[in-house]
């Protein structure tokens, strides 16, 4: 019987937990206020089949709402194309609204999935071509606020992550964000060709990126 009344107990206190934690990530902000640490990006990134030219800072988001922790431009050549990319390192997932803020795009993209990489946005503006996506702490690529929080709602629940939540060793939603925003001017061919240099341009780069995350 003594067994019995443990056994209930011990059920309704890991009942409890776990509608705590599930709560806790349901209504935890996405924006907290912890520090992330420094980080640097480096001068020169490896891409294969692009020969790269400079990198050079970028300038400062003029809205106050974005903290950007690092950002760096890069730029390469592959025969007649050159291509830009602009990478950013800051907690705010929702690349739709952030090419509105820091590119003024804001025609729809075009957005599409690759297996192994994740989601990404294609569009045009001005006579170029982008491509632009979220590098993730955990899982794939994302474009859409919506693929951004389903990540990161879906990586919180882990059980190795809620261990170390528990033990205060890292936050429970890790809503970081390596933005990846690639363009190319076509004015001698289709827009259809910039997507298939830009889409093979940024497999590459997510594989390189994807294991080099910030550590946290």
């Amino acid at each position: 019987m003594i067994w019995k009344q443990l056994r209930i107990s011990l059920l309704a206190f890991t009942l409890s937990g776990v509608l705590f934690v599930l709560g806790t990530i349901v209504f935890l902000p996405t924006k907290d206020k912890q520090t992330v640490p420094a980080f640097t990006f480096p001068q020169e990134v490896p891409l294969p089949q692009w020969q790269f030219t400079i990198s050079r800072p970028l300038p400062q988001p003029t809205k106050k709402v974005y903290k950007v922790i690092a950002q760096k431009h890069y730029q390469y050549l592959n025969k007649n194309w050159v291509l830009d990319i602009e990478m950013r390192y800051l907690k705010d997932g929702d690349v739709v609204q952030l090419l509105r803020d820091f590119t003024f795009i804001s025609s729809p993209a075009v957005v599409r999935q690759q297996q192994g990489v994740g989601y990404y946005g294609l569009g045009v503006e001005k006579q170029r071509a982008y491509l632009s996506a979220c590098i993730n702490p955990q899982g794939g690529s994302t474009f859409t606020n919506e693929q951004f929080n389903q990540n990161l709602h879906t990586h919180a629940i882990q059980p190795k992550r809620l261990l170390s939540w528990i033990l205060s060793q890292e936050q429970l939603q890790d809503n970081r964000c390596l933005w990846a925003h690639l363009s190319v001017p076509f004015k001698n061919s289709s827009p259809e060709a910039a997507y298939q240099v830009l889409e093979n341009a940024w497999f590459s780069w997510y594989r390189w990126w994807e294991p080099r995350f910030p550590k946290s």
